[in-house]
């Protein structure tokens, strides 16, 4: 039953389609002399001077979207009440997760998938490419953000320019949104920062703050880039699962055997992507640490649940470990239902 729930689970996880536009060559950008988009241009300007951040958006393939901490240490960042309650949803498989109810991510949308940025003087705008077709207003008019504002999915948020670097402050959350997609919390207390700062045409270094005094300890910072989709576009992307019958997420993630911290010990390291389906590194991050901290196996922060001496449940994928036979770990092999990804000793 477990292993049921845990792949409708993972099976409702919206994704994006390729954009139909495939042929279409993007105007006006700069290009090497094979016809490329040539990432390393100068950034562009606006009329007023400022850099202009006008495009499409990719994050770089990053975990953060799926679990903002990667060491089980720094779950301390959690208060205990927060903690709790991240765990409860780790072992009911994620069940809540908003965006497999076909509800907003909220402040995880941040953190992943493609978006358009649309900037003017007064007004920098987000448009999000997932399923619930959200976007941001970012305000540039001198405005504050509200005192008591109306909760919202993705709150409000006013910018303002630091020297080169766009700086955004967003607040006014509803807690009915995680802080990421494995469960981490967050209350109405939430305030977000964003600093924005495009270093060249294809490229902007991004940097998010999350502050909570009710569920965090102290804020978390998280870094990534975003690189310039050239010559594509963003489709519609629907979620229409939402009418499904709930008692198909059923389970609770618990240990069927029980390993010795001897043959668990085999499992720590580090490993990195190798092949198979991209949907896992691109959800869960293109590197796994495994550490073990007493008698508890971790993917890196999400606690496994094991089903046998190698084979493993955790919160994003079933985790299988293959070993030579001198008991050395040859590879690790998680899986979800778009298919397997392999993953060697780094």
């Amino acid at each position: 039953m477990q292993r049921v729930a845990l792949v409708v689970a993972v099976a409702l996880l919206p994704s994006s389609l390729f954009a139909q536009w495939l042929d279409f060559r993007t105007p006006s950008i700069p290009r090497t002399a094979d016809g490329k988009p040539n990432m390393t241009a100068p950034a562009p300007r606006t009329p007023d001077g400022r850099l202009d951040l006008s495009g499409t958006w990719q994050p770089d393939t990053n975990p953060y979207r799926f679990d903002l901490i990667e060491d089980p240490k720094d779950e301390s960042v959690f208060r205990p009440a927060a903690e709790a309650t991240f765990l409860e949803r780790v072992k009911d498989f994620r069940r809540g997760d908003p965006v497999t109810n076909c509800l907003p991510g909220g402040p995880s949308d941040m953190l992943g998938g493609s978006y358009r940025i649309v900037q003017s003087p007064t007004v920098v705008a987000l448009l999000y490419e997932n399923p619930t077709g959200r976007y941001r207003q970012i305000y540039m008019d001198g405005r504050k953000l509200p005192l008591d504002p109306n909760p919202t999915w993705l709150g409000y948020s006013v910018g303002h320019w630091d020297g080169e670097t766009l700086t955004v402050e967003s607040a006014g959350f509803n807690d009915r949104s995680w802080l990421d997609r494995v469960g981490h919390p967050h209350s109405e207390k939430l305030r977000i920062t964003e600093r924005f700062q495009r270093v060249d045409f294809g490229h902007i270094q991004y940097q998010i703050t999350f502050d909570d005094p009710e569920t965090l300890t102290k804020p978390i910072s998280r870094a990534i880039t975003l690189n310039y989709s050239a010559d594509t576009d963003m489709l519609e992307s629907v979620c229409n699962e939402n009418n499904r019958a709930p008692g198909h997420l059923v389970g609770t993630a618990t240990a069927r055997v029980q390993v010795s911290p001897r043959v668990l010990a085999q499992y720590v390291g580090r490993y990195v992507f190798r092949e198979g389906t991209r949907a896992i590194p691109t959800f869960m991050g293109a590197a796994q640490s495994v550490t073990l901290i007493g008698d508890q196996l971790y993917l890196n922060a999400l606690p496994m649940f094991p089903q046998s001496e190698t084979k493993f449940e955790s919160s994003g994928a079933v985790a299988e470990f293959f070993l030579d036979a001198k008991g050395s770990v040859t590879r690790l092999v998680l899986s979800q239902t778009e298919g397997d990804a392999v993953y060697a000793p780094k």
